[in-house]
């Protein structure tokens, strides 16, 4: 195992575009702390060391964005489709809700729920004409493209689905499915 010496430890954060503020609250340390390691007045234990190695290995990885992780096409509705058009959509992707948009911009969301709201309102027959803007509920939540993947899987512990927008429209989706690889790669 290499031990970084303080001027590689202070050449690494530089290059990083690191100030020794934010290397010592990531790791956990306080400025001093780090401005004594790399001055070489300190000889830091090595649970300081690791924090440290730790957080400037972290920096250096290519920052995953949501671009990096949406799939595409976004399978989609209109607000003008049926219910049974969007039923037919959920069955053909074995999904249980999609988004609803409108020239390529989300206005909402349709679900197995909603839909069943919509049988159950016809008195248990499928719609056949009523339109996905009666029943669509909110939509899912929205993220620049350019989001960090971190903010995204803080987001998608409270919702389904993500939609990445870029320029104003959506050009991606991220699902919780999708994170899986991205966990296991951890």
């Amino acid at each position: 195992m290499h031990i970084p010496t303080p001027e590689e430890i202070k050449a690494r954060r530089e290059l990083l575009g690191m100030k020794q503020a934010e290397l010592a609250e990531r790791a956990g340390i306080s400025q001093s702390m780090v401005a004594r390691i790399e001055s070489g007045s300190v000889d830091p234990r090595a649970s300081t060391l690791a924090k440290i190695v730790h957080v400037l290995n972290i920096m250096a990885r290519p920052r995953t964005t949501a671009a990096r992780v949406m799939h595409t096409p976004v399978i989609s509705v209109g607000v003008e489709d049926t219910i049974t058009h969007a039923v037919d959509i959920m069955e053909k992707y074995n999904i249980s809700q999609v988004p609803v948009l409108e020239n390529g911009v989300p206005v909402g969301c349709i679900s197995e729920s909603a839909i069943v709201a919509a049988i159950e309102e016809q008195g248990g027959h499928r719609t056949q004409g009523e339109q996905v803007k009666h029943y669509m509920e909110s939509g899912f939540p929205t993220v620049p493209h350019d989001m960090d993947i971190e903010t995204v899987i803080r987001i998608l512990q409270h919702h389904h689905a993500v939609l990445v927008m870029e320029e104003g429209r959506v050009r991606g989706v991220i699902t919780k499915h999708d994170l899986i690889p991205l966990i296991m790669d951890r």
